[in-house]
C-alpha cells in the first residue's frame, strides 16, 4: 500500500524563466515585448535572437548590392538603365560622410549629362542601395514592376532608370535636376531595425534640385513582405505623383489621402479634397 502511494507522487520543477505578465503574439507584432526574464537578466533565447537580428542588421548595411544582378532583373521594365555613383568612393566614407552620398561623383555627373533625354520626362526613378542592400536586392524589382506599370497607365513619361551606388535620399535631387525631370522618385534601402532588415523606402520630390530639403518630399516607408505591400506602395506613389502635379507641391504641402481612396475602392487617384 505504501509503495503504491509513493509511485503516485509527482515532482514539479519550477522554471527558472519568469514569463512576462502580458503576452504578445508574434502574429501581432515583431517588436520585442513581453520577453520575460531569467533572474535579473533576459532569457537565453531572447538574448540569442537579439544577437542574430543585430548581425542581420549589420549585414544589411555592409553587404554590397549586386548591381549586375539588379540591372539584369530590371531589363524587362522597358527602361534605359544607367548606373551612377555618389561622391562617396567606398562604404566606409559613405557611412562617415552622409553629405557625399547626396551628390554625384564627377564622372557620374558627366556620364548622366550625356544621357539627358531630348524631352524632359515627367518622372525619373532612382534606385539606391542606401542602408540596406538586402531590401533593394530582394524587393526593388517587384516594386518597380508595379510602379512603372501604374505610372505608364496614368500617362506619365519616364526617364531612364538610374541605379545609384553609395546613395542617400537626396541624391535623387541631383539626378532629377540633371535630367530636368518634373519629379524624382527614389527607392532606397532603409536603415535596418532589429525586427526588419529588408525594408524599402520611397521618396517623392516635385521639381527636384540640389537645394531641396526633406520638407520638399513625401516618404513611404516599411515596404516589404511583412509591412506595406509592393502593390499598395505603387498605388500610393501614383496617387502622390498625380496630386503633386495638380497641387504644384510635394512634401509638407501634400497630404497623403491615398488610404481613403483605397478604402473606397476608387480606381481614380484624384485627391478627395480637390475642388469641382
Amino acid at each position: 500500500m505504501t509503495a503504491d502511494k509513493t509511485s503516485e507522487i509527482r515532482v514539479y520543477a519550477p522554471s527558472i524563466v519568469t514569463r512576462d505578465a502580458i503576452e504578445f503574439s508574434k502574429e501581432i507584432t515583431a517588436a520585442r515585448l513581453g520577453l520575460g526574464r531569467a533572474g535579473a537578466s533576459l532569457p537565453t533565447r531572447a538574448v540569442l535572437e537579439f544577437t542574430l537580428d543585430h548581425a542581420r542588421a549589420r549585414d544589411a548595411v555592409h553587404m554590397p548590392l549586386d548591381f549586375a544582378v539588379l540591372s539584369e532583373d530590371c531589363a524587362g521594365l522597358g527602361l534605359e538603365i544607367v548606373k551612377v555613383d555618389s561622391a562617396a568612393s567606398d562604404r566606409q566614407i559613405y557611412l562617415r560622410r552622409p553629405d557625399l552620398g547626396r551628390v554625384l561623383s564627377q564622372s557620374s555627373r558627366a556620364m548622366l549629362e550625356a544621357h539627358k533625354p531630348e524631352t524632359a520626362p515627367d518622372v525619373v526613378i532612382v534606385v539606391g542601395d542606401g542602408l540596406s542592400s538586402k531590401a533593394v536586392q530582394t524587393g526593388a524589382v517587384e516594386l518597380l514592376r508595379h510602379l512603372v506599370a501604374r505610372l505608364r497607365e496614368m500617362g506619365f513619361s519616364l526617364g531612364p532608370l538610374v541605379l545609384a551606388s553609395q546613395a542617400r535620399v537626396a541624391l535623387a535631387d541631383d539626378i532629377g535636376e540633371l535630367l530636368q525631370a518634373r519629379m524624382s522618385i527614389m527607392l532606397i534601402g532603409e536603415r535596418p531595425g532589429l525586427s526588419s532588415a529588408d525594408s524599402l523606402g520611397a521618396y517623392l520630390t516635385l521639381a527636384p534640385r540640389r537645394q531641396c530639403t526633406d520638407a520638399d518630399r513625401n516618404c513611404i516607408s516599411n515596404i516589404r513582405p511583412g509591412g506595406l505591400s509592393y502593390e499598395t506602395a505603387a498605388f500610393k506613389l501614383g496617387w502622390l505623383t498625380e496630386n503633386a502635379f495638380w497641387l504644384g507641391a510635394s512634401g509638407v504641402a501634400l497630404k497623403d489621402e491615398s488610404d481613403a481612396a483605397i478604402a473606397l475602392g476608387s480606381a481614380s487617384t484624384k485627391a478627395l479634397s480637390q475642388p469641382e
